[in-house]
């Protein structure tokens, strides 16, 4: 098997583990993932195999990334049982998410090109890191994307993901380029990349290549995996985190991982009235017309039902 451990070469061909074999399967908010922009108050389903190509050493569902894929906790839902799954239960989506879809693309592709045909939207939750090559296909029909930028530091990402900067960064330009609505999370690391430097270039290099209206989510870590000696992210460096973003330029800046309505609710960027207001992912008051704002009509930057 491959570092993914989802792919098995025998006798030289490439075989994939986790096909149809999801080991999760729940209805959720769409705001857990967290998408606070697409389709704001509906349920989503979300899927989620085991393998990543990565290996933080933080991971929050490591009993899934770095997880066995003989395991039995595995159902057995083919493309069709998912879509047909996500429209019973009123969902107006499907969420590739929980480890890395990348690793599982033939089985999101599948289900995703399905979904698309019974009217149902897609998103990837991901780390974004995918090759230029495959990127086209496994996007094909993904209409959103959260994805997990971890730091601004080539040095983080060698030492605490086993992985590199750059290509998740070529991944969100190219992503925008597609059309894929994307919203960003970073993970705030106490001593590892809370730095307020670090993260005002994080938030400079948005501004600058994708515009400052993408979504950027800084979410509180817990001691996870194998990094339980830092503690959990103070909720004053998130408030201050999400003052810098909003001063470089960003429209819209959240957190998460915390209780906090006023940090995780939407207000409009020209007249700044309420849009959206959240509690935890409930959504408790939407003051949307499309993707206008209801108060003075601006463009209000949501992907929403047609």
């Amino acid at each position: 098997m491959g570092f993914c451990s989802v792919r098995a070469n025998r006798g030289g061909k490439l075989y994939s583990l986790v096909y149809g074999r999801p080991c999760a399967v729940n209805v959720d908010p769409v705001e857990k993932k967290p998408l606070f922009h697409f389709l704001p108050g509906t349920e989503i389903l979300s899927i989620g195999t085991v393998g990543c190509n990565l290996d933080c050493r933080f991971c929050q569902n490591a009993s899934l990334s770095r997880g066995d894929p003989a395991s039995d906790r595995a159902a057995s839902l083919s493309p069709a049982q998912v879509v047909q799954l996500a429209l019973s239960r009123g969902c107006q989506s499907v969420a590739y998410t929980y480890n890395e879809p990348t690793v599982f693309a033939e089985y999101a592709e599948d289900v995703a090109a399905l979904a698309r045909q019974n009217g149902l939207r897609n998103a990837f939750v991901t780390n974004g890191y995918v090759t230029p090559e495959a990127l086209p296909g496994v996007y094909a029909n993904i209409d959103a994307a959260n994805v997990d930028l971890k730091a601004f530091s080539e040095d983080f990402y060698r030492r605490w993901t086993q992985a590199e900067l750059q290509p998740v960064l070529d991944t969100l330009v190219a992503l925008h380029q597609r059309g894929v609505w994307i919203e960003i999370t970073n993970l705030v690391i106490p001593t590892l990349n809370d730095f307020e430097s670090e993260s005002r270039r994080l938030c400079e290099w948005i501004l600058e290549n994708l515009g400052d209206r993408v979504p950027l989510h800084f979410t509180a870590f817990h001691p996870d995996h194998q990094l339980t000696d830092k503690p959990p992210t103070p909720q004053q460096t998130l408030t201050q985190l999400r003052d810098l973003a909003r001063e470089v330029g960003l429209k819209y800046v959240y957190v998460g991982n915390v209780h906090d309505d006023a940090g995780s609710s939407t207000y409009c960027p020209e007249c700044n009235e309420l849009l959206v207001a959240r509690s935890w992912h409930a959504v408790r008051q939407l003051h949307l017309a499309g993707d206008r704002c209801g108060h003075c009509g601006a463009r209000a930057d949501f992907l929403v039902a047609p």
